[in-house]
């Protein structure tokens, strides 16, 4: 063994002698300790081992002098390419920090007091240097996918999806199975996408969150793909509805109405969604009592006054053209019914039936669509169905030629 270095300029030309030797003992323990490191590939083991003689050789510079800290820590990780902060975790950087300082510790171990306590203060550096490292490209991983996130929010919104839309929903880790339906409220000053995803993760459901002016989307997906019966989740928690997603998010949007767009199978078609919620959103505040949230099917009738294709051919294909399949008997019962101010005796004389035959018909006509006519707000879906699929019929009439 060399005699022990008894000066500061002998320390560091004995340092700079073993320095070889120190870093190919700290390979060895590497392979020795670390499974991890015996699993990488070749190029991926070379650029830890650079890591390693980097940090060596950073470290006696550093005990040269000691207010070249910053830039030194620089150095030490500037050794590694990029890919090596993808591959290797935050918690394996320190294992191996910890395997060279435990290396160099046994071989200067006779090296003086000072030089044990500068490789202590050295190892520290190293640590919240690599602390930083990870911090920072956590942050810019954090800031690409907000982007990357408001990019996919915004082509569900404008119904642009491309090839594309796919692979970027599975890069921002998306959870959800099945169904999806689109939130939209009015954004609130201070929003905290942390605790909306927590929100949404309690009721075993994942979001994507998009903000455009004063507007708040949420991309709403379940978690937990649906039983075979459709009621209970994967999880113990009974799986539940949109609406009571909704209602249950509701304190994290601002002020002023809340719409919620119909479900679809998919992320892919989230874009029908979108549509409606955002037609809804537009003239919700022409129905003075609407609930919050409300569904935007709920707003057939004010939708379809503004012009929203979707909900015309919503109300006519739901609504107008089941019951003309179902039963002429049916629809002009209902016209009957809603003309008259939704009077069972007024209806019952103008069709010459018993009031009891209207009831009884009202109820199938609930059967068959969904909607009931004996409530003012139904009642209103109804008859705009009504008007709109009446004028389709006389859109598509044959013409009777001059």
């Amino acid at each position: 063994m060399a005699t022990r270095p008894k000066t500061k300029a002998e320390t560091l030309a004995w340092l700079r002698t073993i320095a070889g030797e120190l870093a190919t003992a700290t390979l060895k323990r590497l392979e020795d300790t670390l499974p991890w490191y015996g699993d990488m590939p070749p190029s991926r083991r070379s650029a830890v081992g650079l890591v390693a003689q980097a940090g060596i050789s950073s470290f006696i510079a550093w005990f040269d002098d000691p207010r070249s800290t910053p830039w030194i820590a620089a150095d030490v990780f500037g050794a590694a390419p990029r890919e090596l902060l993808r591959s290797v975790s935050l918690q394996q950087t320190l294992q191996l920090i910890r395997v060279t300082v435990e290396v160099v510790e046994e071989r200067v171990k006779d090296g003086g007091e000072p030089l044990r306590e500068a490789i202590l203060l050295y190892s520290r550096e190293i640590a919240f240097a690599a602390a930083d490292v990870y911090a920072r490209a956590a942050e810019a991983r954090g800031l690409w996918d907000a982007r990357l996130e408001a990019l996919v929010v915004d082509s569900i919104l404008s119904g642009e999806s491309d090839d594309e839309l796919p692979s970027r929903i599975a890069a921002l880790g998306w959870h959800g199975h099945g169904e999806v339906a689109v939130l939209v409220g009015t954004a609130p000053k201070q929003l905290d996408v942390d605790h909306v995803r927590r929100a949404a993760r309690h009721m075993h459901a994942d979001v994507l969150i998009g903000v455009q002016g004063n507007r708040l989307v949420l991309v709403i997906g379940r978690a937990d793909p649906l039983s075979p019966d459709g009621e209970e989740s994967i999880g113990t928690s009974p799986a539940l509805t949109f609406m009571e997603i909704a209602a249950q998010l509701e304190p994290h949007f601002g002020p002023g109405h809340l719409v919620l767009g119909h479900a679809v199978p998919n992320l892919v078609d989230a874009s029908k969604s979108a549509k409606a919620a955002l037609a809804g959103f537009a003239v919700a505040r022409s129905w003075r009592h609407a609930p919050r949230p409300v569904h935007a099917d709920d707003l057939l009738p004010e939708r379809a006054l503004a012009g929203d294709p979707l909900a015309r051919a919503t109300l006519v294909h739901r609504i107008y053209r089941p019951l003309q399949a179902h039963s002429t008997e049916l629809l002009t019962t209902l016209w009957s019914y809603l003309d008259n101010g939704r009077s069972l005796e007024a209806t019952a004389r103008e069709l010459f039936v018993h009031p009891n035959t209207v009831r009884y018909r009202l109820k199938r006509v609930s059967d068959v669509i969904g909607w009931d006519a004996t409530g003012a707000r139904e009642a209103l879906i109804l008859q705009s169905a009504l008007i709109i699929g009446s004028m389709s019929d006389h859109e598509h009439a044959p013409r009777r030629p001059s």
